[in-house]
Order: C-alpha cells, then sequence, then structure tokens
C-alpha cells in the first residue's frame, strides 16, 4: 500500500504516517521529504481575476493530488511491476460533499491509471482564490496541446462561429505551439497555460496515467470564467485513439492510455454532475478518425498551412523535439496525413520509412500495428476487438466499430505505402 497525503501548509502534522509521502498545495512547508504542488498558483489566480465556486476549486485540489500521487507511487515496486494499490487522502475545502462519491471516484481513477484508489477527504484544504470577477468574452472551452486534433478542433470551433478559450497543460516541447496556435485562432491574449507545478525529491513515475487530471482541472477552473451553465469543454480526440483498442493482447487495460476514453469522461462527467459543477465535457470527434479530421475540417487552407507544425509523437523529447515516425500516435498521424492527400506531411521523422526502423527505440509499435491488421484479415473485426467495445451502449456500439475499423484500415494504408504489408 503506497500512502500519500495533500493538504494545506496550515494542516500538515507534524508527523507523517509510516512510509507516507505528503504534499502542500499552493505553498512550500519548506521541509525535507514534503513536496509542493503549484506554489504560488493560488495567488496568481487570485490577481487574474479567478474567484471559482468552492466545488470547483476543490476538484482542482482532487485532480492535482491525485497527480502527484501518481508521479510520487513507483509502478516498479508494486508486485506486479505495473499495478499499484495507493491510499491518497485530500484535504478539501468543503470535504463533506464530496463522501457520497468516494466510491465512485475511485472506479473512476481505477479506469484512468489501472491501480486501486482508496481516497480520504479530509478537512484542510484550500480556501479558493477570491479574485475580482472577470467573465471571459467566449461561450465555450476547448483543450489546446499543439497536437493535430487539438489544432483542427480550434479550427473548427472558430470557423463555424464558436467563441472558444484556448486552455492548455504547459509542456517544454509544446509551449511556445500553444500559444502560436492559441494567436492563430484569435485568442492569444485570453490563453491560459498551466503547469500542475509538483516537486518533490525522489524518483519519479514516467507512465504518468493520472496527468490528464490536471487538463481536466484547468479546463474546469477556465470554465468558471465562462457565462451560462454548464459551460462547454472540448476535448478534441479523435475515436481511435479515445477508444484505443489494444493492438496486441499484451496492451489490454491501462497499458493502453485511457486519457479520452468515453468510459472515463461518462464517469468523469457523472463526477462533476454529482457534485453539481456546471461544466459539460463534450468528445466531437469520438466516431471520427484522425484522417476523417483532416478531410473534414472547415478550414483546409489554414489547416495545410500549419498541420505539419503540429506535434504527435510519443516519443518527441526522445529524439529532442522530433517526431520519431515509428510509435502508435506517429502512425496514426502518418497515416491520416496520407488519407488526407499524399505528399501533403512535411513533418520531418527520424524514421521516414516503417520498413527497417530502429527496434531499439521503444515498444515495437509498427509490428504490433501489423498484427492487428492481420488479425482483422483472418478473424475480421468482432474477434480482434473482443470486449473492447462492451462499454458503448447499444446506440452507439456501432459508430465505434466503424471508426475502429476506418482506423485501422488507414493504418493498413500506411503499412502498405512503406511496405511492412
Amino acid at each position: 500500500m503506497m500512502k500519500v497525503l495533500c493538504t494545506s501548509v496550515d494542516h500538515l502534522p507534524a508527523t507523517l504516517k509510516d512510509g507516507e509521502r505528503a504534499f502542500t498545495l499552493f505553498r512550500s512547508a519548506k521541509r525535507a521529504g514534503v513536496g509542493t504542488i503549484a506554489q504560488g498558483w493560488r495567488g496568481s489566480l487570485k490577481r487574474k481575476g479567478f474567484a471559482p465556486s468552492s466545488v470547483a476549486w476543490d476538484f482542482v485540489q482532487f485532480c492535482l493530488s491525485v497527480c502527484a500521487a501518481d508521479l510520487c507511487c513507483p509502478r516498479s515496486t508494486s508486485a506486479d511491476g505495473w499495478t499499484r494499490t495507493i491510499e491518497l487522502t485530500v484535504a478539501l475545502h468543503e470535504p463533506l460533499l464530496w463522501e457520497s462519491w468516494k466510491g465512485h471516484a475511485e472506479k473512476m481513477l481505477k479506469i484512468l491509471t489501472g491501480d486501486y484508489w482508496t481516497l480520504h477527504f479530509v478537512v484542510g484544504g484550500v480556501a479558493p482564490p477570491n479574485g475580482r470577477p472577470q467573465p471571459l468574452a467566449h461561450d465555450c472551452i476547448s483543450l489546446l496541446s499543439g497536437g493535430l486534433d487539438s489544432l483542427i478542433g480550434g479550427i473548427d470551433l472558430v470557423t463555424t462561429g464558436r467563441r472558444p478559450a484556448f486552455v492548455s497543460q504547459l509542456a517544454h516541447e509544446d509551449s511556445e505551439r500553444q500559444r502560436r496556435y492559441a494567436t492563430l485562432l484569435g485568442s492569444g491574449t485570453t490563453h491560459m497555460q498551466w503547469s500542475h507545478g509538483i516537486s518533490f525529491t525522489g524518483s519519479r513515475e514516467p507512465s504518468t496515467r493520472g496527468r490528464s487530471l490536471a487538463f481536466y482541472a484547468f479546463a474546469v477552473l477556465a470554465a468558471s470564467k465562462i457565462a451560462g451553465r454548464p459551460a462547454q469543454v472540448f476535448v478534441p480526440e479523435n475515436g481511435f485513439i479515445c477508444v484505443n483498442p489494444p493492438l496486441v493482447p499484451g496492451r489490454v487495460s491501462s497499458f493502453s492510455t485511457r486519457t479520452t476514453h468515453p468510459l472515463f469522461i461518462e464517469k468523469l462527467q457523472e463526477l462533476l454532475d454529482g457534485l453539481g459543477v456546471g461544466v459539460r465535457l463534450e468528445l466531437p470527434y469520438r466516431f471520427k478518425t484522425k484522417g476523417q479530421m483532416m478531410r473534414e475540417c472547415a478550414d483546409q487552407v489554414l489547416l495545410g498551412a500549419v498541420a505539419s507544425d503540429s506535434t504527435s509523437c510519443g516519443r518527441f523529447r526522445t529524439y529532442n523535439r522530433k517526431h520519431c515516425g515509428r510509435c502508435l500516435p506517429c502512425m496514426i498521424r502518418r497515416a491520416a496525413f496520407l488519407a488526407w492527400g499524399p505528399g501533403r506531411d512535411t513533418t520531418r521523422y527520424e524514421f521516414p520509412s516503417l520498413l527497417g526502423s530502429d527496434k531499439s527505440s521503444g515498444p515495437d509499435d509498427p509490428m504490433a500495428a501489423a498484427l492487428a491488421v492481420l488479425s482483422v484479415r483472418d478473424h475480421g473485426l468482432d474477434r480482434f476487438l473482443g470486449a473492447t467495445l462492451a462499454f458503448a451502449s447499444l446506440s452507439e456500439r456501432s459508430s465505434y466499430r466503424q471508426v475502429l475499423q476506418s482506423g485501422l484500415n488507414e493504418l493498413e494504408a500506411l503499412l502498405q505505402t512503406d511496405r511492412l504489408l
């Protein structure tokens, strides 16, 4: 059992439980062995006119606490080298409201990270910033990562007359790119870029399955400045990656990321609704492949000018901010460009062809993709998917099935172009 406590400086106990890791929210305890989450951020928010409700602010504190626990609990020390058992105590401003949603939140985190969570909500959270309210002149929030999907999502919203405010999670490789895209789409002055700012001594767990919760926390905080309820928060992600079907049997469950999985989004929405947070999460492209998103983008000229500049690679840092070309996100990107139109991809790839690419650069994603395509050829899509679509309602299952078939078709075309099949 890995134990983590996240609380305010004023409620940090003099002594910690045996083996417990501790973090303080928004202020440093200046105490050896105690980490810090988003130091100084609350004061910055107050100065910028943020005054979220207590429940929205507690949602932010909860999400950031989960991120801290996810980072400081190494999977390598668990029994199977992956699945952890985490006991997380979170100090909230109004913890009683969360008690009836404790079990729901634990199950939601199990979907996201694959771990077993036990949550405790206690008093001692930081009060929400009480800045002078400054409503945004926007009608929705859209997540902006620097990737191709979020770029298309922003283009489509603006082109069709919406007025999105963009929210980004700071990333060393993409921060400047995020600012460029927000400016390009007319929202540079209101673009919100934030970091969870989690700092502690010791090794960090690299899988970061819980990191996306910070993104959703930032979106809820930004939505507190949008007039009208519920405020729409757009999560632009193609349907193939939303579902992220395991290409080979070893990638089931949380071995494949669940950041935008429809089941996770459904559970997150239920939590927000149950707590009374006036936000509506939207997955507008859950039934479209990345290639379809590109072909159907509302401003083809603008997309053509900036698409190749976007980032998709899962190993971007490994190759000095250059796409590897062979990880699954890169393959889906290359397949989408191919479906959009041959010769339109000017991205620089470390491995411009899958044939003969360096297998030592990480998991053999091209081989996994090839095995998936061959499995569908030989045994059909339904046998390949197994229980992958068990989460979907009967009314939507055929749509999810179609987007997965189309996504595999796009990958197959890439594999054939690179002569891997």
